[in-house]
């Protein structure tokens, strides 16, 4: 058996490679991030359209990657990371506490959750079993949704009603767990979210609001938790513009207990599949800080720059009228709508639509296009993409 000595003296007689290179020798290889999008030949696009889940919503900040990057390198406490994380999500929505969810459907589910179990264990462990637990949850029939079935996934039944005179007969002491408000149908029910808010205290029941697209205006991030609401979510991924696979619920401390023990890390629970790992912890904290540190006026006024860029180009082109609509509360920005005469630019607005779709570069617009009018958003685009979106309208309907 060779010598240890012997061994060591012969390592050291080897030139030096690596990272234990000497001076003068080759510089090390730097590689190239790979593009796993570019290697599969996923289509990627200039979005025109906003920040719809089936377009993966919104881009992440540089800050906001480093930050899951960083947090990628360490194991941690799942526990004490949800801990200090909620704890500062908490302080900047102004509420009593909050956690990182698996998106705002995620906070749906295990905010109801937590309506129905509290922290008993045995409760939690049956779900969506609902033997002996409260069984229904109020709801304005304007305000059903596609996504109430991450409520109903709790088992329980929705209850709807229109008027405060049908609340007062539907509510049940014995099986009203939780009234669930959807933000953006305010407008189209009869009761408005204070009043809201006013009946759930008056019966003991909590409030549940979902609004998950309602930022901008950043105010909307501590206006509801202020007027009452029990629990509130709002999505990472749209505005805020952090993971899109993480939400916030904020809310009442002990609702927010129960809500953590209702999903992962704890293995028999109704939620353990909707687990939120430390990298989208850290992500959307950080997105959430960015967010409230922006000059919103600043970048309202660089949208609408972006809106006029779109409108000049296309303002000449005979037959051509432009709009611009801002939604009163979800996905409150400008949207620009375009119409022309079809009789004399023979082309349809679903046609132009996909012309954009299949085009170089791609181009989405909103999926509110419809036969009357093409739909533009523009606060997802990247600088200087406006430029481009105008130009291709510009010739596809000149043509």
């Amino acid at each position: 058996m060779a010598h240890r000595r012997t061994f060591l003296q012969r390592i050291a007689a080897l030139p030096l490679i690596g990272g234990f290179a000497g001076k003068g020798s080759a510089a090390p290889v730097v590689s190239k991030p790979r593009d796993v999008i570019r290697e599969l030949g996923v289509r990627t696009f200039i979005n025109a359209a906003g920040t719809y889940t089936a377009l993966t919503s919104s881009l992440m900040p540089a800050e906001v990657m480093e930050a899951m990057t960083a947090a990628s390198k360490h194991f941690v406490s799942l526990h004490e990371m949800q801990d200090k994380v909620g704890e500062r999500i908490a302080t900047l929505l102004g509420a009593e506490a909050a956690m990182v969810t698996s998106g705002a459907a995620g906070a749906l589910t295990i905010g109801t959750a937590a309506c129905l179990t509290g922290t008993n264990a045995k409760a939690i462990q049956q779900l969506p079993d609902l033997t002996g637990l409260k069984s229904e949850v109020l709801i304005q029939k304007s305000h059903r949704y596609g996504y109430d079935h991450a409520v109903r996934a709790t088992g329980i039944r929705m209850v709807e009603i229109e008027t405060v005179e049908e609340f007062e007969k539907a509510v049940n002491p014995a099986k009203s767990a939780m009234m669930l408000f959807f933000n953006d149908a305010e407008p189209k029910g009869r009761i408005d979210a204070a009043g809201w808010v006013a009946l759930g205290r008056k019966h003991g029941i909590p409030t549940f609001n979902d609004a998950s697209a309602d930022v901008p205006p950043v105010t909307n991030l501590t206006k509801y938790t202020k007027m009452g609401f029990d629990l509130v979510t709002f999505s990472g991924g749209k505005g805020i513009c952090g993971p899109q696979s993480a939400g916030m619920l904020a809310g009442r401390k002990d609702l927010i207990q129960a809500a953590r023990l209702n999903t992962a890390p704890y293995s028999d629970s109704l939620a353990r599949g909707m687990k939120v790992n430390k990298e989208d912890m850290a992500g959307m904290l950080v997105a959430l800080e960015l967010y409230t540190q922006r000059d919103h006026e600043a970048q309202w006024k660089d949208w609408e720059s972006r809106v006029k860029t779109i409108v000049t180009a296309v303002s000449n082109v005979p037959t051509v009228e432009t709009s611009v609509l801002i939604p009163a509360i979800a996905n409150h920005t400008q949207h620009l709508s375009i119409r022309w005469d079809q009789s004399r630019i023979k082309i349809s607005p679903p046609d132009v639509m996909k012309k954009l779709r299949e085009g170089q570069p791609s181009i989405e617009a909103c999926p509110m296009t419809n036969s009357d009018q093409l739909v533009f958003t523009v606060w997802m685009m990247q600088p200087g993409e406006d430029a481009i979106v105008a130009r291709r309208v510009r010739e596809i309907l000149s043509a």
